[in-house]
């Protein structure tokens, strides 16, 4: 029985796949994946990154429609910085906890105690919050973004624990939100020494989501592009990863050699894990849901990525 419905399952993969690629050129569309979705889902995209490498994409595709596999708010930054084009998700209850741990009205009360702090926006915001930032970033390239600011005072939000690893790279006063991404901030000290007594000659890699004191124990720190990176190019063979699950197919992908235990089974973003095959195949066929972000809201969120993208 479980052959047959392995084989089923199969079966109606290869049938949605032919008719994603018939709607791909039907419709002049392209698919983003972020590298927390689904095996199926990073296997049929055009690009696979994450948040920073997604939005540059996007930026820069010829393409009419974009299809934004992901969460909310980055298809949001896709249609940001792609006005003109057609952005689409597929499933629309794809939201991130932590993005919702930032409002408006907190952020301007915020910027009033602070009136010479210049805010840094972790791209995991609402397009609303990024309106009222002066630069936004991703985890990729926050060091470098928090140091090209002109101010000695910085307002960060939403990730708490991002914060605190980039405030130990810069000489400015950063004042943190206390947001922070339910996934990333599970992984405690204790699952890291219990991995690591099971598999002692394996490296720990960390998301700087992830708790300060987890952090800590990192043999290397760094985005999830920065630790695919610096897994391939590593010569050690077998890594504990402390990033969202995801991330394997990737690394599975770079490395087929190498061995990966993610640090815990709770690193599943479940919000990242609503899209799938047949979602992407039905929003394509009827271009719902539909990602609007008002004019005057975008106009002033785009500054805040723009200048992000412009950061070296």
């Amino acid at each position: 029985m479980e052959a047959l419905a392995i084989q089923r399952k199969a079966e109606q993969n290869r049938e949605l796949k032919e008719r994603l690629l018939q709607l791909k050129k039907e419709r002049n569309a392209i698919i983003l994946a972020h590298y927390y979705q689904r095996d199926e889902v990073q296997e049929v995209a055009d690009f696979r990154g994450d948040s920073f490498l997604l939005a540059q994409k996007a930026a820069q595709t010829d393409a009419d429609v974009i299809v934004f596999c992901g969460v909310h708010f980055m298809g949001e930054s896709a249609k940001i910085l792609a006005p003109n084009k057609t952005v689409i998700i597929p499933d629309e209850r794809a939201g991130c906890p932590m993005a919702d741990m930032v409002n408006v009205e907190g952020l301007r009360a915020l910027k009033r105690q602070h009136p010479n702090a210049k805010v840094v926006a972790y791209i995991n915001t609402s397009a609303d919050v990024k309106s009222e930032t002066d630069i936004c970033c991703t985890s990729a390239n926050a060091i470098n973004v928090i140091n090209s600011v002109d101010s000695d005072e910085i307002i960060w939000v939403p990730d708490k624990n991002l914060g605190d690893y980039v405030s130990k790279f810069t000489s400015k006063k950063v004042i943190i939100w206390e947001g922070y991404c339910n996934t990333h901030d599970m992984l405690t000290v204790k699952d890291v020494e219990e991995m690591r007594a099971q598999y002692p000659n394996a490296q720990f890699v960390v998301h700087p989501e992830c708790r300060p004191e987890v952090v800590k124990l990192g043999d290397f720190v760094g985005s999830t592009t920065a630790i695919i990176k610096y897994c391939k190019e590593s010569d050690c063979k077998e890594f504990i990863v402390g990033t969202e699950d995801g991330t394997g197919y990737q690394l599975r992908l770079d490395s087929p050699d190498k061995q990966f235990h993610f640090a815990t089974k709770y690193l599943v973003c479940p919000n990242m894990k609503v899209n799938n095959l047949k979602k992407i195949v039905k929003c394509l066929e009827t271009m719902q849901p539909e990602i609007y972000v008002p004019e005057d809201v975008a106009d002033k969120a785009r500054l805040s990525l723009e200048r992000m993208l412009q950061v070296k």
